[in-house]
């Protein structure tokens, strides 16, 4: 079959670049062109974006040139890092090849709408969209929102979402799916395709992708089937604590990372935390002044314009290393970059195969992350992740089941777009796989939210959101509550933001106002890689100055710790079986041999077929640690499930501590734990049992303090809290006093109120994964008890005593008496 002209210009271009064309890109422009819809799965710089782009490209030159006008291709991006980015690439190919075929692929106009995009631009766009546009999810559902959308989207052919392994799992993705409900509406024929790198579940993915209206064999799954080589290594410590606590290697791995760094000429240097990233980057330089200028720091509060200067470095290879956070995930592709070091464990196999692949961004090239632990058992982590990737065991990405704050608000976008009849929007909802199982009364109350408020606020006229006219057709009848909406459109909630300024001027980033507030003028404090003097407040902005001093408090970011994934869990328990039969694998294992050889000393290994629980009496009082290994959302359930189910039996105050690899719970007084667990794994009083599981959660925890809390993001994209005008931003308090005075109001006039019900099971699914937290107790229910009364805290055992002492002493009595008691559990092993 012979080639048009346009894909002839397109093998010219590749062999031009010394390039070939991959055989996964052809099979999505054959798709593409045949008007199928799908999901590409490549290794991270395999060329996707070639694939889908000149896909496009190619279904444009099949139009004819009177037809080849206004926005033709969409193109979204979760970061808008990654927008600007996009928009170079594609700009460089579109160029060259139309005027290397002028008649068959033509010139292509390209811009950006993100919240980057200045006014003048907007301005720009209002009359007239380019051909190909790439934006978020944000930017998209606020064109949407415009009594115009449907005349600016009347010539779309086809949308590009990238790194659809990042949205789906999230209520952007959601937000995503609405969209692209409402755009196939418009034009049933629209082509959608989906770009993903790391996931587990492939044909999910692509279903979610093409929404519910598409028939089940609908839509191609295209993978592309390059051999990319991951390599995955550790820096081993000289000394490897055989009493390991979290973080206590903290910067004794400084040196080594120094020296890694030395090696190559571009590096990367991830850390899992905003505040992990400060403390690398400040030591970093202190150990190597030379390095000013040449080493870099990336998060994201940091000044848009510096985020750029680092990305703009690297791309250009004048840097040699950037401390960067999840900042750096994503596609910005810095072909410069040679090495990925991951410092703590990625805790999840996705995660780390996609920072991996921020190395060696090219087609044929090896991409290599080295592990950098921070405590001693994350060796073991290190050993399960180069065997969880070796057999490419990767998590699924789980999908929001009908969020109802996001529906709320896409009613009010909708309702400004031109407006809705509500039996039309219900199917069109539906259409959505999030919403595919929406049932019409849960329609109806959503309905009737935004219209009057629902049961409890519809004597105010605020919440009269969406109201239908004469003819049925819902819209929004105020400006002030459009302009209102239009400022709060999207799913991204965090703490309130200070803006961080210099007295002389220079804007350095934002901070959560929770941390500013702690603060008083004439503190120090480290942002930006630079100590800071806080020299006053003024209207949400903290103005500081430069410090010589050498010292400053951390600047902390909400944020939750990732637990352990599943499929890194049962890797690490495979590590421990094989060492259970004397075989210890690989560099991170030998030099975890010593730790493990005292833990199966004093105790025994878990491992997927072992249960290990410990019972020891201190000074403090009587321990129970138990070790599943199934993560600290988990643990943190389990543990309040076993407290709450041994107090139905017999009075019992407990302590809890939890980590990824186990829980302990302390008592005043003794427990006849080994007479509660001997009886079929707990069989006793029910400790694992699976039943009454989400009515006991409820009652273990404070569930409604939970719910509350998880309530306020709930309420804020559900539009009824407005975090206020520019310049005039509501602070952190009013926010939590105004979605607690909802919570409450709701909760006793308005029970039936589903942004509660949704809370709740937020708390439950997202928190505390009850799914995964009643696989763990069938888990257990299988695996043979090994109980042991220990003397002393085992290696296991003692780093969760030390996430108690964390919560009840400073950091440098922390220190003291952790000293202390690995001394004399030293002296204990040697013996």
């Amino acid at each position: 079959m012979s080639k048009s002209l346009a894909e002839q210009a397109i093998d010219a271009w590749f062999a031009a670049r010394g390039w070939k064309v991959f055989p996964f890109q052809r099979a999505v422009w054959k798709a593409a062109l045949a008007g199928q819809s799908g999901l590409l799965h490549a290794n991270t710089g395999a060329g996707k974006t070639y694939a889908v782009w000149f896909a496009a490209m190619l279904r444009g030159a099949n139009r004819s040139r009177r037809d080849r006008t206004g926005l033709r291709v969409l193109w979204i991006t979760p970061m808008r890092a990654l927008a600007a980015d996009t928009q170079r690439s594609l700009e460089v190919s579109a160029a060259e090849l139309g005027v290397a075929s002028p008649e068959a692929i033509g010139a292509w106009t390209l811009g950006a709408r993100t919240g980057d995009t200045g006014s003048a631009e907007r301005a720009r766009q209002s009359k007239s969209l380019p051909g190909a546009l790439i934006t978020t999810p944000e930017s998209l559902s606020l064109l949407l929102s415009h009594a115009a959308a449907r005349d600016q989207f009347k010539h779309l052919d086809m949308v590009i979402i990238d790194e659809w392994h990042e949205l789906m799992g999230s209520k952007r993705g959601v937000q995503v799916q609405l969209a692209l409900a409402r755009l196939r509406r418009w034009n049933p024929q629209l082509v959608v395709w989906g770009l993903s790198a790391t996931m587990g579940n492939l044909q999910e993915a692509r279903h979610v992708l093409l929404g519910t209206d598409a028939e089940e064999s609908a839509g191609v799954l295209v993978e592309g089937d390059l051999k990319k080589q991951i390599v995955v290594d550790s820096l081993i410590p000289e000394n490897v604590s055989r009493f390991p606590w979290g973080g206590h290697l903290g910067l004794q791995m400084l040196q080594p990372v120094i020296d890694e760094i030395d090696k190559h000429e571009a590096t990367l240097v991830f850390t899992n935390t905003r505040s992990q990233s400060e403390i690398w980057y400040q030591n970093l330089i202190e150990a190597r002044p030379d390095w000013a200028g040449v080493v870099a720091l990336h998060h994201g509060s940091l000044d848009r314009e510096a985020r750029e200067w680092v990305e703009g470095g690297l791309k250009r290879g004048e840097l040699k290393a950037v401390v960067c956070t999840a900042s750096l995930d994503l596609g910005v592709d810095f072909l410069p970059v040679e090495r990925v070091l991951q410092v703590g464990s990625a805790k999840g196999i996705a995660r780390l195969l996609q920072r991996a692949g921020r190395s060696g961004h090219a087609p044929g090239r090896i991409s290599r992350v080295t592990l950098v632990p921070t405590n001693s058992l994350e060796l073991l982590e290190a050993a399960g992740a180069k065997r969880a990737v070796a057999s490419r065991r990767i998590e699924a990405r789980q999908v929001p089941n009908k969020p109802f704050d996001v529906l709320v608000q896409h009613l009010v976008t909708v309702a400004l777009g031109g407006g809705f009849r509500s039996d039309e929007l219900y199917e069109e909802v539906r259409s959505a796989w999030s919403y595919r199982k929406l049932t019409k009364e849960e329609w109806q109350w959503a309905l009737d939210f935004v219209a009057h408020g629902g049961q409890s606020l519809s004597v105010y006229p605020e919440y009269r959101r969406v109201l239908p006219d004469e003819e049925g057709v819902y819209r929004v009848p105020d400006a002030t509550i459009g302009r209102r909406h239009r400022m709060s459109i999207g799913t991204i909630v965090s703490d309130a933001q200070m803006q961080v300024k210099y007295m002389s001027g220079g804007r350095i980033g934002s901070v959560e106002e929770s941390f500013i507030g702690r603060l008083k003028p004439g503190d120090h404090f480290l942002f930006s890689g630079r100590i800071l003097e806080l020299v006053r407040v003024h209207e949400m902005t903290a103005y500081v100055k430069r410090s010589s001093s050498t010292k400053g408090a951390i600047s902390r970011w909400n944020g939750t710790k990732m637990p352990l994934s599943s499929e890194l869990a049962h890797a690490a328990l495979e590590e421990l079986r094989l060492a259970a039969e004397g075989s210890y694998e690989g560099p991170e294992m030998q030099a975890l041999r010593p730790l493990l050889e005292i833990q199966e000393r004093w105790s025994a290994l878990p491992s997927s077929d072992v249960l290990v629980v410990e019972s020891m009496k201190s000074r403090e009082g009587f321990h129970l640690f138990v070790y599943p290994f199934a993560g600290r959302s988990v643990h943190t359930g389990l543990a309040s499930l076993l407290a709450f189910r041994v107090g139905r039996v017999m009075p019992s105050t407990f302590s809890v501590a939890v980590n990824d690899y186990g829980f302990e719970l302390l008592s005043p007084e003794p427990v006849d734990w080994h007479g509660m667990f001997a009886a079929d794994t707990g069989a006793g009083v029910g400790l694992f049992d699976t039943g009454r599981l989400l009515e006991d959660v409820l009652e273990s925890l404070n569930a409604t303090q939970l719910s509350r809390q998880r309530f306020r993001e709930v309420a804020r994209i559900a539009g009824l809290i407005f975090q206020g005008y520019p310049g005039q931003h509501k602070s952190m308090r009013q926010v939590q006093a105004s979605s607690s005075l909802f919570f409450e109001v709701f909760r006793k006039h308005d029970s039936g109120n589903l942004l509660l019900t949704q809370a709740e099971r937020e708390v439950l699914e997202q928190e505390l994964e009850l799914t995964r937290l009643r696989d763990t107790l069938l888990e257990l229910h299988g695996r043979r008890l090994a109980w042991r009364e220990v003397k002393r805290a085992t290696p296991f055992g003692f780093p969760l005593m030390v996430e108690r002492f964390r919560e009840k002493v400073s950091t440098e009595k922390l220190s003291d008496r952790v000293a202390r008691m690995v001394r004399e559990l030293e002296k204990a092993a040697a013996a």
